[in-house]
């Protein structure tokens, strides 16, 4: 028996046979071409046969689960867009060179751009660019993606998958998936959650373990590789326990945000594009507590139009009807960049012009979201929060600003709502401030993610750090305890927004401090929720 330790992307227990998933390997021959209408059109059939692939995939799945199957849409809308056909024909045309090779170029090129960016949006859209690229190939070269599963589920492990590897894969037959590539936050993890399949990364991967009997531990991050019997025995009965126990917190969907003595805390959800929104209402959060507008504005060529923000905050108020969404605006700067931003180098770009600073230094942007948000407003129960603020003269700039979009609304007869507003509380300086800051807005929001490495001088992405990095920090949770006091001295609301709102272990703190609501990504709502209705409040009201 082998045991191998990972990174947990979403828990569970899976025991079965492993099949090793071979993604598709090109080798792909440069060679000059003699007719180059006829190797540009070679191209645009191969096109033409992937869209019309993909409009078959979003259709064969999006009755089932319309909000994953939406990414074949979205590569048959970047397939469908002049600027990744240009390129390619562009290389054909002045190269004279095969399509194949056009294309896997046009790919390298453009991942090898943007492959240093964190920033999940921008991840997605690479991820779609490759696999958009492996159909037009594989067309090209008369080759075809394995996705196989046989007839029994088994556990997947692959050198890395993406979500339209997923989506084609019988959902019925994956037990798990392990993968050496990837992170707990890729879009891939996000779906693997959604799907409620157990998923480790980060583990090293090896084809020989293609057949073998495994034990998938989503708890630890532990994979066994022909487990013995007595460990077996015991896995068999733990999962037998977890599958109870998943149906245990599905029951709580529908019950009420009440600890065990009757004290509301609404549990709301945190996500990051349009896809999960229908994760937000299947876990029966209150609302979206924090809409991560940056996808907007990442992974593309230039500035999202107004019209554009608009339509995607409307869809969103529409969805939500009478529940709250709460959209941060564009956090922009350190790890989130694209092209057309033209944002300087920076020593420390995380201490950098990021957030509010940079929306603050580029009106023209900022204005043009503030007017969508308010547009869209008229639709449902939208708020809006303001990112990385620290100090007063950042809300006298905002403030000025909110009011000349409004009359300019007013001017040409667009209705909206009196939206309420919020601040994200992510450095000390915000904290130290708090009170006031409260007294400018209706409600606080604390990002425990800045916060906490800001507090403790340490990027909490910088491996190095890993075991010394500690967000249960006594000066994060009373840094934490203060703006709870601060806010409610004002009358105004306080919730936490960051990962350690989703921290059951932290649960019964943060609500004898007081706070007001949490806020977690979707598939964690549950979990908080079953420790919230487990904390009795009623000594401390004595």
């Amino acid at each position: 028996m082998d045991i191998y330790k990972g990174t947990v992307a979403f828990s569970g227990i899976a025991i079965g046979k492993i099949l090793y998933y071979h993604k598709s390997e090109y080798q792909i021959r440069q060679y000059e071409i003699t007719d180059i209408k006829a190797e540009l059109e070679l191209f645009r059939q191969s096109r033409t046969r992937v869209i019309d692939q993909l409009k078959e995939l979003y259709e064969k799945n999006c009755s089932m689960q319309e909000a994953q199957a939406e990414v074949f849409l979205k590569q048959k809308n970047l397939l469908e867009g002049k600027s990744f056909q240009r390129a390619i024909e562009s290389i054909i045309q002045n190269e004279k060179v095969n399509a194949a090779y056009a294309v896997m170029t046009t790919r390298d090129e453009i991942i090898s751009t943007f492959r240093n960016l964190e920033e999940p949006a921008i991840k997605e859209r690479l991820d779609n660019i490759r696999e958009i690229s492996e159909r037009l190939i594989g067309i090209l070269g008369g080759i075809s993606p394995r996705i196989d599963l046989g007839e029994k589920p088994v556990i997947v492990v692959t050198e890395s998958i993406t979500p339209t590897e997923l989506m084609e894969m019988d959902k019925e037959k994956i037990l798990a998936i392990v993968t050496h590539h990837g992170s707990d936050i890729s879009h891939a993890a996000i779906l693997a959650k959604t799907m409620n399949i157990p998923a480790l990364v980060e583990i090293d991967t090896d084809t020989e373990w293609d057949g073998q009997l495994a034990i998938v531990d989503g708890y630890t991050g532990s994979l066994y590789i022909h487990p013995d019997e007595e460990i077996k025995k015991e896995y068999e009965i733990r999962r037998q326990a977890d599958l109870e126990e998943r149906e245990e917190l599905l029951k709580l969907r529908e019950k009420p945000d009440l600890t065990r003595d009757g004290k509301r805390v609404e549990i709301y959800a945190n996500i990051g594009n349009m896809d999960d929104l229908n994760s937000v209402l299947y876990y029966g959060a209150a609302g979206i507590g924090l809409l991560r507008s940056e996808f907007q504005y990442l992974g593309r060529e230039n500035y999202p139009r107004e019209n554009e923000l608009f339509h995607a905050y409307k869809k969103i108020a529409e969805t939500m009807g009478n529940r709250l969404a709460v959209i941060r605006t564009a956090d922009l700067g350190a790890d989130k960049q694209a092209a057309y931003l033209n944002i300087p180098d920076e020593t420390n770009p995380i201490m950098g012009n990021r957030g509010i600073r940079l929306c603050l230094d580029r009106k023209k942007m900022f204005k043009a979201q503030l007017r969508a948000i308010f547009r869209a407003s008229a639709y449902g129960n939208l708020a809006i929060m303001f990112p990385m603020i620290s100090s007063e003269e950042e809300m006298d700039e905002i403030e000025a600003m909110i009011e000349e979009v409004t009359n300019g609304l007013d001017e040409r007869g667009i209705p909206y709502k009196n939206i309420r507003t919020g601040i994200m509380i992510e450095t000390p300086a915000a904290v130290m401030i708090s009170r006031e800051l409260a007294r400018r807005v209706d409600f606080l929001s604390l990002g425990t993610n800045d916060l906490s490495q800001y507090t403790l001088a340490m990027d909490r992405q910088n491996p190095l750090l890993r075991k010394k990095y500690n967000d249960h920090h006594p000066a994060v949770l009373r840094m934490i305890k203060m703006v709870i006091d601060a806010g409610h001295a004002e009358n105004k609301r306080v919730c936490i927004c960051g990962e350690l709102a989703a921290d059951t272990a932290l649960t019964e703190e943060f609500l004898k401090m007081g706070v007001d609501c949490l806020s977690v990504v979707p598939a964690c709502i549950l979990p908080v929720r079953r420790a919230l209705r487990q904390v009795d409040l009623s000594d401390m009201r004595r």
